[in-house]
């Protein structure tokens, strides 16, 4: 078992979806279906249901994927500490639920053109932190989605999405073309655990009472299985149709509810001279006063 092999694993684990967790990694989907046989072999035991409608975690798999994790990151705190020693860097921008793709890519060219000697690596949150690692230290930057506390960072609103409701496509409601968010409150829906920012939890309809059949959720993977095998429904941001579209799962424009925001955010008083120019960068050069909108 190495390193490689458990960042497969947490992909597909992580999206429920190996088609999905190959694009991630840039890989076409046998290999990775190999390697994930290869580590149950190792560990002599199953972590996926794999079937028709998706794929599942066992009891085992759901406790390797949060070891993972954290094997992980320590990996990659570790490789940062020998890079910074040897004058290298790398700025570590994080994002939560598919905010980063409003980056332009433009800018990852332009930085490096800047700064050879630095390297970007994108590093994808949990629901959890909407603060998306300024709050842990594990990001230098971020591109997220508000409301959450914003005190001690600085943000740019960097463009509007709308969201969207998704709910299992035997659902009553998955044939319309449009709901009013009023008709998902009291209904099974995602719930975050205690401790995230409740204007986040808010937001996305996720601080639902304390009950058994209410699923936590900590990642828009989980999300997925919530619908697909709790038949749950929730709110996500509109470019999960198109990125996360899974059999069984549907998703519909709601009415009665705003607009997603992604903002950049970064620490307030940044002196990083890196850090600055990437938020330079990324927020397109137009010289706007930075600011913290209200949440």
């Amino acid at each position: 078992m190495d390193l490689r092999q458990l960042g497969y694993f947490v992909a597909v684990a992580e999206e429920l979806h190996f088609g999905r967790a190959a694009a991630r990694l840039h890989m076409s989907q046998p290999p990775l279906s190999r390697r994930i046989r290869e580590l149950e072999a190792e560990l002599d035991c199953r972590l996926l249901e794999r079937s028709p409608r998706g794929v599942r975690l066992t009891d085992s798999g759901a406790l390797l994927l949060d070891e993972a994790r954290e094997l992980l990151e320590r990996a990659e705190r570790l490789k940062e500490k020998v890079r910074r020693s040897s004058g290298q860097r790398t700025l570590v921008v994080g994002t939560v639920a598919g905010a980063g793709a409003a980056l332009d890519p433009a800018v990852r060219e332009e930085f490096r053109q800047r700064h050879p000697r630095a390297t970007v690596r994108l590093r994808e949150c949990g629901l959890t932190d909407p603060s998306a690692g300024l709050r842990t230290g594990q990001a230098d930057v971020a591109v997220t989605r508000l409301p959450f506390d914003t005190t001690g960072l600085d943000v740019r609103v960097l463009r509007e999405e709308p969201v969207v409701a998704a709910l299992p496509s035997g659902d009553p409601l998955a044939g319309t073309d449009l709901i009013d968010v009023a008709a998902l409150r009291g209904r099974t829906t995602f719930r975050l655990p205690p401790g995230t920012d409740p204007l986040w939890r808010d937001f996305w309809l996720a601080n639902g009472p304390d009950v058994a059949d209410a699923p936590v959720v900590t990642t828009v993977g989980e999300c997925l299985h919530a619908i697909v095998w709790q038949s749950a429904a929730g709110l996500l941001p509109a470019a999960a149709a198109h990125h996360h579209a899974l059999p069984g799962v549907s998703f519909v424009p709601v009415t009665g509810h705003g607009p997603s925001r992604v903002v950049l955010a970064w620490r307030a008083g940044e002196r990083d001279g890196l850090v600055r120019d990437f938020v330079d960068l990324a927020y397109g050069g137009t010289g706007a006063e930075h600011r913290s909108p209200e949440s």
